[in-house]
């Protein structure tokens, strides 16, 4: 990249800098929405394994115990699903948040190119 005097070099450099800047910001808030979903999906998993356990020390014949295993299972499954569908959307919003920036600055370069 050629430089025609010194604003322009201080122009990009405060571009970069700016660019580095949202993309340290984007980072850090994805880290946090993935860290939070995080923490509220183990305390979910915790209190819902609690309740399981107390329910199968409940259980009154193996047939009861077993229909509960079962619906435990099941319904363990289908929210581990869940869960990973939505880890799957935050690490792709972050993604797109932290690329946005690059892509801005980039497309100024090649504007600035032509």
């Amino acid at each position: 990249m050629m430089f025609k005097n010194m604003e322009d070099i201080q122009k990009y450099s405060k571009d970069q800098l700016e660019s580095v800047t949202a993309t340290a910001t984007a980072v850090s808030k994805g880290v946090q929405q993935i860290a939070t979903e995080a923490t509220d999906y183990s305390k979910k998993s915790l209190e819902t394994s609690s309740a399981f356990v107390e329910k199968l020390f409940g259980a009154k014949s193996l047939d009861s115990a077993v229909q509960l295993q079962t619906d435990f299972a099941k319904s363990s499954y289908e929210s581990f699903v869940a869960q990973a569908t939505k880890f799957g959307e935050l690490y792709t919003g972050l993604a797109k948040e932290v690329f946005k920036p690059v892509e801005a600055a980039v497309a100024k370069a090649q504007a600035s190119v032509k």
